[in-house]
């Protein structure tokens, strides 16, 4: 999807509408919160957070090394 999205002046900030769309494939809404991140490629905006998803890798990766020993914490 190739779109252009003109900048508008909210307040004392700018801001874009996002089309009904995008929005649809980010799986967001009104309300929701987008995140933004700065890559080798550009920018990305994401709906998940990405320091979270790599958080989650992390805790997962230990989970399936250590499992053994989480299971005998668990009892």
């Amino acid at each position: 999807m190739n779109a252009s999205l003109k900048i508008t002046k909210i307040g004392n900030s700018a801001g874009v509408v996002l089309p009904k769309e995008l929005l649809a494939k980010l799986r967001a809404g009104v309300g929701d919160t987008l995140y933004v991140s700065e890559t080798p490629e550009g920018i990305r905006i994401t709906a998940a957070n990405p320091d979270f998803a790599e958080k989650m890798a992390v805790a997962e990766r230990i989970m399936r090394e250590d499992r053994d020993i989480l299971r005998v914490l668990a009892k």
